[in-house]
């Protein structure tokens, strides 16, 4: 029996063939999204349709998706806009005012686990409504991305997941329920929304007979890729940053840090997101004239400390913490220490501090870490891998690269196909361990406090050319 798993992000599709049993990967495909921070959803499913051979060898298939995406649809089922994704920001104002208008941050993090911003699919109701309010009164239905493809693909009607669910900012973690007021309150009317399923449970059918699974987020897919359980804590370095741990209770952090969702399983993943991640290595390489491997060389050819250079990375604002006007800042530079090597160190090292601190905002909700482990596109860098446990104060586990969202929807489609009360135990990926090196354990510390105070003592307001400063 062979089960297909979809990862469908921001830049592409990729698609997984899997041994049911056991998660071998028989065949895989992929094919591009177009570039941006909207898409019509139909460029989704173009892109879905390269696969279709593969796809059809599938006894089941499950679909995992880039989060919180708009995809607003009209009474006769047709997208009135391009869907907004999750990396557009131009709902800011918008989520700040739902903040204000209904209750406050504490309010919102009891009742949705997390407190709205930008990049939440309520934000960008309310964002409609007020720019595009002919659109937004003839949305008759809301879905997210995940949920469009499912339903193209062949479910009986609109259909999502929890894990999904709790990253649009109507739906409640913790009681397990849409709170359909909230989106009533964005949008202007109430919508429909598509009906919550059982985490393996079968939503249809394909147009070649295979069982169809619910699907989920693409964190959450991520987690069930990796085979998570409680206490293991996942740092991702991307386009974005997130750090995330499968928890047995659900968080309600009111500073906003962190999101308080579900996972795919019935437990739950409280996250943590920087904007700033992978493209913090790539800048500094730009900067010092190099490749990925070469500022990795550099980085490890300096002293721990980058000799007294401090980056804060917030290269294009950040959203943990909250500052989405700041840019980056480099302290420290002197004659002495300006040269390549320490300006690649400098960049490694903030890097995996803002991450840290990311780690720590989970362990403040009650996450109490197990491992750390370490994947996406940053993790492939020796100079990371070699100071990460360090940095994060405990060994760092780096699984082998792999597709892990669409490894993660494989799993759920065989979760459906068997109909077993938890999902098939496939083998843990391949992995390599790494501990902290004495002089970087030693310096660590003060690296850590150097980066801490350049954080709390920068400007919060817009320092963007034009933007107002204080």
């Amino acid at each position: 029996m062979l089960v297909a798993g979809i990862d469908s992000s921001t830049q592409s599709v990729k698609v997984l063939l899997c041994d049911a049993d056991d998660g071998t990967v028989v065949a895989s495909a992929s094919a591009p999204h177009p570039d941006g921070t909207e898409c019509p959803p139909d460029a989704w499913w173009d892109a879905l349709g390269k696969a279709r051979d593969l796809l059809e060898r599938a006894d089941a298939v499950a679909v995992a998706a880039q989060q919180h995406g708009m995809v607003a649809l009209d009474e006769d089922g047709a997208p009135v806009r391009p869907a907004l994704l999750w990396n557009d920001t131009r709902s800011a104002p918008q989520a700040r005012a739902l903040v204000e208008e209904l209750g406050g941050a504490g309010t919102w993090a009891e009742r949705t686990g997390s407190v709205p911003l930008a990049s939440f699919t309520v934000t960008k109701l309310r964002w409609m409504a007020e720019h595009e309010p002919e659109n937004a009164r003839r949305t008759a239905s809301v879905l997210l991305p995940h949920d469009w493809l499912t339903l193209r693909l062949g479910a009986d009607g609109p259909v999502t997941d929890r894990g999904d669910a709790s990253g649009t900012g109507y739906w409640s973690p913790a009681e397990g329920r849409y709170l359909p007021e909230l989106a009533r309150a964005a949008l202007g009317h109430e919508p429909v929304l598509p009906r919550v399923a059982g985490p393996a449970e079968t939503v249809g059918e394909t147009p070649w007979g295979a069982r169809l699974a619910p699907g989920t987020g693409d964190n959450m897919g991520a987690a069930l890729g990796l085979g998570l359980r409680e206490g293991d804590v996942v740092v991702s370095i991307g386009t974005s940053g997130t750090v995330f741990a499968v928890a047995a209770a659900p968080a309600a952090d009111p500073s906003g840090l962190v999101a308080g969702f579900a996972d795919a399983t019935g437990r739950f993943l409280p996250l943590v997101c920087t904007l700033n991640a992978a493209r913090v290595l790539t800048s500094a390489a730009a900067l010092t004239g190099t490749d990925l491997d070469g500022l990795a060389a550099r980085a490890l050819a300096a002293r721990p400390g980058a000799g007294g250079l401090t980056l804060l990375p917030y290269l294009d604002g950040e959203r943990t913490p909250d500052r989405p006007g700041a840019t980056g800042v480099l302290t420290g530079l002197t004659t002495a220490n300006a040269t390549p090597e320490n300006l690649a160190r400098a960049a490694v090292e903030a890097l995996l501090c803002s991450l840290a601190d990311a780690a720590g905002h989970l362990t403040a909700q009650g996450v109490r870490p197990r491992r750390v482990l370490l994947i996406g596109g940053g993790a492939r860098s020796a100079a990371v891998r070699a100071l990460a446990p360090a940095l994060f104060g405990t060994p760092v586990t780096v699984p082998e690269p792999a597709e892990y969202v669409a490894l993660g929807a494989a799993r759920q489609a065989a979760w459906a196909l068997a109909g077993t009360p938890e999902p098939p135990a496939w083998p843990a990926p391949p992995a390599t361990e790494h501990t902290a090196a004495a002089a970087d354990a030693a310096a660590a510390g003060e690296i850590r406090a150097r980066y801490a105070e350049l954080r709390d003592t920068t400007p919060t307001a817009d320092r963007r050319p034009g933007g107002p400063r204080e």
